[in-house]
């Protein structure tokens, strides 16, 4: 497995694969009143994230195949963190969560926020994530805020 830094040629598959998994966050299994959301995950929008300085992106390689990315804003908000489905279970969240918390280094506050789908809830909580209030649905998702604190 290899994470590198994610460029703008990397939008089209980072949109893909967050469309991939996006069942797992809209309330409706086909999209349906996610629509704003779904348009902020789209290749034209994930370039832009990229070409953003307040945005960190990092991304999983395995054989050619992009297994995982994981994304930063202005250091310390957990933006994007997608795993492909194929590639789930095996421990490659922590890994793209350590690698994103080491390359922000100095310019994190000593925090990191997520709004993190439902479903991925335990995953943050194992990385010593709290949830900071209660399940949110708005606009066609569902998410708990959540926040991490350096030891």
């Amino acid at each position: 497995m290899d994470i590198s830094k994610a460029t703008v040629e990397d939008a089209p598959a980072i949109s893909r694969l967050i469309g991939s998994v996006a069942r797992f966050f809209t309330l409706q299994p086909d999209g349906a009143g996610a629509e704003d959301f779904l348009k902020t995950i789209s290749p034209d929008a994930v370039a832009g994230y990229l070409a953003d300085p307040r945005f960190t992106y990092f991304k999983a390689v395995d054989n050619d195949a992009l297994a995982g990315v994981v994304a930063v804003r202005d250091g310390s908000h957990l933006y994007h963190l997608f795993v492909d489905v194929s590639f789930q279970r095996r421990g490659l969240s922590r890994l793209l969560w350590d690698h994103a918390r080491a390359a922000v280094g100095e310019a994190n506050p000593g925090y990191f926020t997520v709004n993190s789908t439902p479903y991925a809830q335990q995953v943050y909580e194992r990385f010593g994530f709290v949830a900071t209030g209660p399940r949110v649905e708005t606009k066609g998702i569902a998410f708990v805020p959540m926040r991490w604190v350096a030891a």
